[in-house]
């Protein structure tokens, strides 16, 4: 059985899993295409979906390691 991670990290939870500053979490995604987008829940709450994280960092990792080109 597998588990889909489909739970919503807020801004500075998300910045934390990928081990970056919130800036640049926020940098990253206005400015690159491939960075999953922000979803909007409410008037003053945000949150990136877990899952697209994870899908974003194994492609990252793929290609720092060569091994897909894209």
């Amino acid at each position: 059985m597998s588990v889909v991670k489909n739970k919503g990290l807020r801004p500075a939870q998300a910045a934390e899993k990928l081990g970056i500053g919130l800036s640049t979490l926020w940098a990253r995604a206005k400015h690159e295409a491939d960075f999953p987008r922000p979803v909007k829940l409410g008037s003053r709450t945000t949150v990136f979906l877990e899952s697209e994280l994870d899908a974003w960092l194994s492609k990252r990792a793929a290609q720092s390691r060569g091994t897909v080109t894209a």
